[in-house]
């Protein structure tokens, strides 16, 4: 999952959105951080662990092309945002523009985010990222942005191809794995350790 699904899970479970998507830029211990982004960076890891072990996202891999492996979870988890994002009405009562607002506002007043982070977060805004999802061109302009930010972007050629061939593939894998996500995250969150509250 990307920022938009760690957003909106945040939301659907009635946790942090700011921590939730802090949880992208924090690494190591979680007691290192400060304590109202805990609980957001636990949840995000279980959001993260559970979509790499799922059997539907395995699969999903399996149908990516040989030389795309390595890329293809990551590919998957911009792919499931833009399935969110293009289909938000079905999963949310604001509109995606409205929700896209509503992040932003949490991102920018929250304190102690990591410094990446909040570095970031005026471009997220300005760029409308949230929103932008929607749009496939936008999908293949992020896969791209990603693909700068690591030492072997090779790796990633010819994603976009392959997102576009496994178009329906992708769609029924998000919409059977998602729900259950959204399910997951609301137990998650009675059940975060008492130590990250």
């Amino acid at each position: 999952m990307n920022f938009l699904a760690h957003l909106h899970l945040a939301d659907n479970s009635k946790t942090s959105l700011a921590a939730n998507i802090a949880g992208d830029f924090a690494k190591g211990n979680i007691s290192n951080f400060p304590k109202h982004l805990q609980q957001g960076i636990w949840l995000h890891r279980q959001i993260d662990q559970l979509t790499d072990s799922h059997e539907l996202t395995k699969e999903l891999v399996e149908k990516f092309p040989k030389a795309l492996t390595r890329a293809a979870p990551i590919i998957i988890d911009l792919a499931f945002d833009h399935m969110l994002a293009k289909y938000w009405d079905e999963y949310h009562n604001l509109s995606l523009q409205e929700f896209a607002v509503k992040a932003y506002d949490a991102i920018d007043t929250c304190e102690q985010l990591p410094e990446k982070l909040q570095q970031l977060a005026p471009i997220i805004r300005k760029e409308n990222w949230l929103v932008a999802y929607k749009n496939q061109k936008n999908l293949k302009k992020t896969i791209n942005s990603v693909a700068q930010r690591i030492s072997k972007p090779e790796i990633f050629n010819g994603a976009m191809q392959a997102v576009e061939k496994l178009d329906i593939e992708i769609e029924i894998a998000f919409r059977t794995y998602y729900p259950q996500l959204m399910a997951y995250s609301r137990i998650w969150s009675r059940q975060t350790p008492a130590e990250y509250l």
